[in-house]
């Protein structure tokens, strides 16, 4: 299992929270399992780069050329990347066990699978009963979703094969939400996709405190039902909250 892993963390203005996922990374992980870690960001006016700057091997500044979203802050790092394994991860999250998680992505690749879903709660210290019951019900959805041949990963957490990601042509650009759930459901053609509940990842409860759980999951809903009938989201703009 001789495999590099490239981490790959899209940016927007995240000089709140990004140095807590970055730090994570530290000198004993990055050996252990020859990680390079990528930071792709979007047009941060606050002290993101300088931070971010910090612990990357690369950060990456938003082409102007070009108008950004997150499927192509992903895909701009994926590209610059040398990894074998390709982990995204938002820059809100915190690994709940890093060496564990790392090592499953490398043995799952090298098992010949094209990508893993992992579960996702509220970090502990800001978790209330809602986010509880709402996440339990929506990491029973995407494990059911994975089961049934559909193919789901929650954007918080994506690890992918190298080759499954190229093969497949990576995020579609052209979608502003949902984006997560399309290439899931297309990756599927190159090799299984596994959802995995001892996977966890932490986020911030930021975007539920500001909308409600029932508008995010309407939004969710209806971009992904657009998106797998459609071939297009219904949000024209994902509205970054920080």
């Amino acid at each position: 299992m001789n495999q590099k892993v490239s981490v790959i963390i899209p940016t927007l203005n995240e000089e709140k929270l990004v140095e807590r996922l970055l730090r994570q990374f530290d000198e004993q992980l990055r050996k252990s399992f020859d990680i390079e870690l990528i930071v792709s960001d979007g047009g941060s006016v606050d002290r993101t780069i300088e931070i971010c700057e910090r612990y990357a091997d690369k950060v990456v500044k938003k082409d102007n050329r070009f108008k950004q979203n997150i499927s192509r802050g992903r895909n701009t790092g994926a590209w610059l990347s040398q990894g074998d394994v390709l982990i995204f991860l938002n820059a809100d999250v915190i690994i709940a066990d890093p060496h564990f998680l790392i090592g499953e992505a490398v043995r799952s690749v090298s098992e010949g699978n094209a990508a893993l879903a992992c579960r996702v709660q509220i970090c502990k210290d800001e978790e209330r009963i809602g986010d509880k019951l709402f996440h339990g019900f929506y990491n029973n959805y995407v494990r059911l979703i994975n089961r049934i041949w559909i193919g789901m990963g929650r954007g918080e957490c994506h690890i992918i094969s190298r080759k499954a990601f190229f093969e497949s042509g990576g995020y579609d650009e052209s979608l502003a939400a949902g984006e997560d759930f399309e290439l899931y459901h297309r990756l599927r053609k190159y090799g299984r996709v596994i959802f995995r509940n001892d996977l966890l990842v932490y986020e911030s409860p930021r975007r539920y405190r500001k909308y409600g759980y029932a508008r995010v999951f309407l939004d969710w809903a209806g971009n992904s039902l657009s998106v797998f009938f459609f071939k297009k989201s219904i949000s024209s703009n994902w509205e970054a909250v920080r």
